[in-house]
């Protein structure tokens, strides 16, 4: 028999979501420590800069290996490292905060397996849909399509609850929509950058892998489609 004061009163955080958050943070340490002279030397001052130069993602640079049909698996990677690289400790703050709240509610259905596909995924997506239709020499850096996915598989979570009582499913869109009408409304501001492409379809990548990754997947959506 368990007793209530012997139950821990913080639900603690999946492993995955602390690996990747320490690793995210540790990433950014290392930034403000070169910057700080603490390590490095003044070379360290350019670090943030030329890591984003060297492993941010360059829309010119798939572009070219689209065109010539020659894909650098060293140049590939950076579909996978750019999600860690922050213009500022500021920036990555607000990163975290996505990745350990929804990261909890993810993390505590889909398998840490899952929650990769998701995490990187998205931001695979979130860097495809930068190439397909921007061209620019912006790079692309930031985890924000990664999170975004996040978004994406708690609106599949929230979708899927709502629908197996009977609800209606449009309110597990509310939290989407509205993050996008406060990037509108400061894209009306302060003008629109070029990330918003690459977060909405880590948003839509994130809602789709959980079709193929969550726990029942895409057999309890066929089960629910034919008891229609």
């Amino acid at each position: 028999m368990t007793h209530p004061h012997d139950e821990n009163p913080i639900n603690p955080l999946p492993p995955v979501v602390i690996a990747l958050s320490v690793f995210l943070v540790g990433v950014e340490l290392v930034f403000v420590a070169g910057n700080s002279g603490l390590i490095g030397g003044p070379e360290a001052a350019g670090w943030r800069i030329t890591m984003i130069e060297n492993w941010g993602f360059r829309e010119p640079l798939f572009a070219w290996m689209i065109e010539n049909g020659r894909f650098l698996p060293g140049e590939l990677v950076r579909f996978v490292t750019y999600p860690f690289l922050h213009l500022s400790f500021t920036h990555l703050l607000f990163v975290l905060v996505f990745l350990l709240a929804l990261g909890k509610m993810v993390g505590e259905v889909f398998s840490a397996f899952a929650f990769l596909v998701v995490f990187f995924g998205s931001a695979i997506a979130g860097a495809l849909a930068y190439w397909l239709v921007w061209d620019t020499g912006v790079v692309l850096f930031g985890g924000y399509p990664a999170v975004y996915g996040l978004i994406g598989a708690y609106t599949f979570i929230l979708w899927a609850e709502l629908g197996a009582r009977g609800a209606s499913q449009v309110s597990a869109f509310r939290l989407i929509a509205f993050l996008l009408g406060i990037q509108l409304i400061f894209s009306l501001l302060f003008g629109a950058g070029l990330n918003w492409v690459s977060e909405v379809a880590g948003f839509v990548s994130g809602f789709g892998l959980s079709f193929l990754v969550s726990p029942g997947g895409w057999a309890r959506v066929v089960q629910r489609l034919r008891q229609r």
